[in-house]
């Protein structure tokens, strides 16, 4: 399918087909924020792991209005040393056992406490007694293979007594940037010299996505080079992301470069504004992604290319990230190509709504990523999209 250009669709479904999840490993449950879990989870013991009071006051037995002697304590990991008895109430903190033989708790502020007795209302059995496994049952399934694990799922997790956490491997991903332009930051610039931020933020962007970066470089533009930097590259990565160079001018040497090292090309060119000249292969399970040189092209193909790839490697299930927005500014269509449109988000009462970061979209505009927090996905075509209307965006989260 070289030279043609095929829809960010096909384009995404090109890349799912050749991901093979990279497997798993153990890992500590406090340091699993951001892994993806690997296996269906479910608890080892009921959550909470007995009957306890959900009130600081006093333990009794359901009962009418009466006076009762206290006769001991539950505090929280001290649980009270005797079983109650008719007559008699346990004083209680929020979280203690429940004493064996009471069956409600009232609260300390409907009660009157003299001289080591207390005098209660009448009560309810089961009134403020949150019951042995009210959340979760031993055994029952909590987390599902491919859950993204965030603070809450770590939480649940350790609360049913799991140390550790089978999850995805991370994706190895190494960045490269072609260019004898490109100059890092922090140096100074010679005549037609340029910063070098494609390598800081597409890593940055894979990092994000849960992947292990473990290089970045600067390519220089020879073929011999580019085929030796590659090749590095695939030794030692699940995944390689380049920027620039896959074009076809003379001093463009990433297709042939990784054609003389048996990365076969998937697709190269997507009816995309802007990146169009994303190019896609894989090698023994590798992925290779020839992404535009231009930054926003470079960050707008990575995120909707390779972000869901390593997300794919490392056993995620796939992300709803698409919604549908309210329009609060006209969009003028391509004719020829989808075009991507970087969005600040609100919310009204009818949605989503978005509006374009700033007015000037360019490829070389990279400010114009600095507050987005979607992308519109304007449609091929004639004329203008009005405000008002519904666009399709995909969320950047």
């Amino acid at each position: 399918m070289a030279g043609d250009l095929i829809d960010i669709a096909t384009a995404r479904e090109l890349v799912l087909a050749a991901v093979r999840p990279l497997g798993s490993e153990r890992v500590p449950v406090s340091e699993s924020l951001g892994r993806v879990l690997a296996e269906d989870l479910s608890a080892e013991e009921d959550l909470p792991p007995f009957d306890s009071s959900a009130m600081d006051g006093y333990a009794v037995i359901a009962g009418p209005e009466g006076q009762l002697e206290v006769v001991d304590e539950s505090r929280a990991g001290h649980p009270a040393q005797r079983a109650l008895a008719g007559g008699q109430a346990i004083e209680i903190s929020t979280g203690a056992l429940i004493p064996e033989g009471a069956d409600a708790v009232v609260p300390v502020e409907r009660v009157e406490v003299s001289d080591g007795r207390v005098t209660v209302p009448q009560t309810q059995p089961g009134a403020n007694v949150r019951r042995a496994g009210d959340d979760v049952r031993r055994g029952q399934p909590v987390l599902s293979a491919g859950t993204l694990l965030g603070p809450a799922e770590l939480a649940v997790a350790a609360s049913l007594g799991h140390s550790a956490l089978p999850v995805g491997l991370r994706p190895r991903v190494v960045v490269l940037a072609t260019g004898d332009e490109l100059v890092e930051p922090g140096r100074p610039l010679g005549p037609g010299q340029i910063r070098n931020s494609n390598t800081i933020a597409l890593a940055a962007q894979a990092a994000s996505a849960g992947a292990d970066v473990v290089d970045t470089e600067i390519v220089r533009d020879t073929l011999d080079d580019t085929t030796a930097v590659l090749r590095a590259a695939l030794e030692s990565a699940d995944v390689v992301c380049v920027s620039g160079g896959v074009s076809v001018g003379p001093h463009d040497h990433v297709k042939p470069a990784l054609a003389e090292l048996g990365v076969e090309e998937r697709f190269w060119r997507v009816a995309l504004k802007p990146g169009k000249p994303t190019w896609f292969g894989t090698r023994d399970g590798k992925l290779v992604f020839g992404l535009p040189g231009n930054p926003v092209s470079a960050m707008v193909t990575f995120h909707l290319f390779a972000r869901p790839a390593l997300r794919a490697l490392a056993g995620a299930r796939a992300d709803d990230t698409r919604v549908s927005a309210v329009l609060d500014e006209p969009l003028r269509r391509n004719a020829a190509r989808d075009e991507v449109v970087r969005c600040r988000l609100s919310i009204e009462e009818d949605g989503w709504h978005v509006s374009p970061t700033r007015s000037d979209q360019s490829s070389h505009v990279l400010t114009s990523m600095l507050g987005a927090e979607a992308f519109a996905l304007v449609e091929a075509g004639e004329g203008v999209i009005e405000a008002g209307e519904r666009v399709p965006v995909e969320l950047l989260h």
